[in-house]
């Protein structure tokens, strides 16, 4: 991408340490005083999936684990990507009972959400059918999970946008009122750093024609009805050969209009800012 980012030098490790300190602190105070006077033994548990996902965070499960406990050994039958069926034993778990419970709602909570944004991308790209149209995220991310956030959608079948500020330039409304107008925005991105990739947001009609003659490389079609996106796909089309994004509050009901005219990509926050978390169980065989 160019340059360091504040989040390549925050190990996954770091990430880790930090939520099990959120979450244990100085100790389980409820499993330390059960096992008072009560042997910790080594138990087994599994991994069960409550319902149909796509699985993703295996890797950052087991690392929760492993920095509680490097002795805790975890069996897995599946990979990142993996579809898993109602009912399916993800992976096997072997270690101390205190350890499993300790790393138990740390690795879940990863766990669960990352397989929900994978299982929730794959569903939505269902519905596109054999079109060219990729299905892109956002930064609409919880902060320093950005990383793990987007490979998710990755595992889903869908593909990252900008990571952040730094990587592409995306003009927005703001952007353009403060510059004057879209060709004077675009000529000021482009002489800032021509090699990276220029998208202007653009609203309506008069816009569209605007951003067609700059040398902006994608043209975001923001918030239009189907109406307006037909007419500005068609003009696009015959007079560039720049790249067509439609975004805002897009959904399912959107994508299968829209899946029908030709455009190249559809950006949706949605990925990952209101997504439900997959349903998955850790059970131990006491």
């Amino acid at each position: 991408m160019g340059q360091e980012t504040l989040l390549d030098k925050i190990s996954d490790e770091l990430l880790i340490k930090l939520a099990i300190l959120e979450d244990v602190g100085s100790d389980d105070v409820t499993t330390s005083s059960i096992l008072v006077s009560i042997p910790d033994r080594v138990v087994k548990a599994k991994i069960v999936a409550k319902e149909n996902l796509i699985i993703a965070g295996l890797e950052l499960f087991e690392m929760v684990f492993k920095y509680i406990d490097s002795s805790i050994k975890i069996i897995s039958s599946k990979i990142d990507g993996d579809f898993c069926k109602k009912g399916t034993t993800i992976l096997n778990i072997e270690g101390n009972f205190s350890s499993i419970l300790k790393g138990e709602r740390v690795a879940l909570n990863i766990l669960q959400h990352l397989s929900g944004i994978a299982t929730n991308t794959f569903n939505i790209i269902s519905h596109i059918g054999h079109t060219k149209i990729k299905i892109l995220d956002t930064r609409k991310t919880i902060p320093l999970w950005r990383k793990w956030q987007k490979y998710a959608v990755r595992v889903g079948g869908g593909y990252n946008h900008r990571f952040g500020l730094y990587d592409m330039f995306l003009i927005k409304e703001n952007h353009i009122s403060v510059a004057g107008s879209i060709t004077k925005a675009v000529e000021l991105a482009k002489s800032y750093n021509h090699d990276l990739l220029i998208e202007v947001e653009v609203k309506n009609m008069k816009e569209v024609k605007e951003a067609v003659k700059t040398k902006a490389d994608i043209i975001m079609l923001d918030n239009m009805d189907y109406k307006e996106i037909k007419k500005a796909v068609k003009y696009i089309r015959e007079n560039s050969d720049k790249k067509i994004e439609v975004s805002g509050n897009m959904d399912i009901k959107k994508i299968k209009k829209i899946k029908k005219i030709d455009i190249d990509y559809v950006s949706m926050g949605s990925l990952t800012h209101s997504v439900k978390a997959s349903d998955i169980s850790l059970i131990i065989d006491l």
